[in-house]
């Protein structure tokens, strides 16, 4: 199953299953700040899969896809995390899992222009990145029960100003520009994905395939990732995990390899669908 969140041609926002080609809305999104119709869907436990209707269903040409969770409590990213980009970077295998957070005015939609205000960086990266959404509260759970608190996986692209993300001593500023953090474009429930550690993950930059990768790469796997986080903090229902990216993001290459504007990063990962944002300088 699929779970979106869409705007309607007239502005309205739902929560919507996807049924083929068409998005059904299933919880309208109150106009207000910080609303988030797919978070509360998720905290109130309901299942998509049988909710009626609150709307016409529309084909998906005819709605606009939004990022499909808008206020999650926390977006936590995992660093370091696959071992194809260890290699390239030549950086040392961490310990234990290396964690860094985005802030929900990051978030982006599916294909939404990620915009860049004129000479905050020189060095725009992307980094392609399998991301599961938590379903339930989890607070200090183990491994093996730490997959059934899971509600879904979505794609996202961990885009990082990397001057500013070495400058600074730490990697807040960063990785928390506005928009820098596309997502979508929709999440897909556990029962789509026969081994979310076997999928293929890719990057492309105009056209050119910039990271080719699989999921089995990783270094701690998504069961780890949550029961460690799980320890120090409780994960909320709606909270994103973004797991961490392979090889080939632009600081890798040589020459290293910067986005400029107008280019167009595409994001995909095997089973839960492509991310396509084009970058503008404002």
């Amino acid at each position: 199953m699929r779970i979106a969140r869409i705007q309607r041609a007239d502005g309205a926002v739902f929560a919507a299953r996807i049924d083929g080609d068409l998005a059904v809305p299933v919880a309208a999104e109150a106009p207000r700040f910080m609303a988030d119709a797919v978070r509360d869907l998720i905290a109130d436990g309901a299942d998509p899969a049988v909710l009626a209707p609150v709307a016409d269903p529309l084909p998906l040409p005819e709605v606009t896809l939004l990022s499909p969770v808008a206020a999650p409590q926390k977006i936590v990213c995992i660093g370091l995390n696959y071992a194809d980009h260890i290699r390239e970077t030549g950086l040392d295998t961490p310990e234990r899992v290396l964690s860094f957070v985005k802030t929900a005015h990051t978030l982006a939609g599916p294909y939404e222009d990620v915009v860049v205000p004129e000479g905050a960086t020189a060095q725009l990266d992307w980094e392609a990145e399998l991301a599961v959404v938590i379903g339930t509260v989890a607070r200090d759970v183990g491994p093996a029960e730490a997959m059934a608190h899971v509600f879904g996986y979505t794609v996202v692209n961990d885009v990082s100003a990397r001057d500013a993300q070495f400058a600074d001593g730490q990697w807040f500023r960063g990785k928390n520009f506005d928009g820098f953090c596309p997502i979508g474009p929709w999440i897909v429930t556990p029962g789509e994905i026969a081994d979310p550690h076997a999928l293929a993950i890719s990057a492309r930059v105009n056209g050119e395939t910039v990271q080719d990768s699989s999921t089995k790469e990783m270094i701690f796997k998504i069961p780890e990732i949550i029961s460690y986080l799980s320890r120090y903090m409780t994960l909320h229902p709606g909270d994103v995990i973004a797991t961490g990216t392979p090889y080939g993001v632009g600081m890798g290459r040589t020459p290293r390899l910067w986005l400029g504007d107008g280019d167009v990063v595409e994001v995909e990962v095997e089973g839960l669908g492509t991310l396509r944002n084009t970058v503008r300088f404002a």
